[in-house]
């Protein structure tokens, strides 16, 4: 994935496909559900660090950082 946008929709599948609601994630990440839902359908610019892993974390999901090598490393 090369953009924010992109995150965005990948998060939104997998939620929905895990059958939890936008209300429910967002608290359980500490954030607005408003903030998510907007983050989901790519309307914002930017999307902090510690939202983004809160949310990962909340889905069961993961971010891997490749370098320029294609080597990754999983956070």
């Amino acid at each position: 994935m090369q953009s924010l946008q992109e995150i965005g929709t990948a998060v939104a599948l997998h939620r929905r496909s895990l059958g939890l609601r936008q209300g429910e994630v967002a608290a359980k990440a500490g954030i607005a559900s408003q903030t998510l839902s907007r983050f989901e359908r790519g309307h914002v610019e930017e999307f902090g660090t510690r939202k983004l892993l809160a949310v990962l974390a909340v889905l069961g999901m993961g971010l891997d950082i490749i370098d320029g090598s294609g080597e990754a490393d999983a956070l």
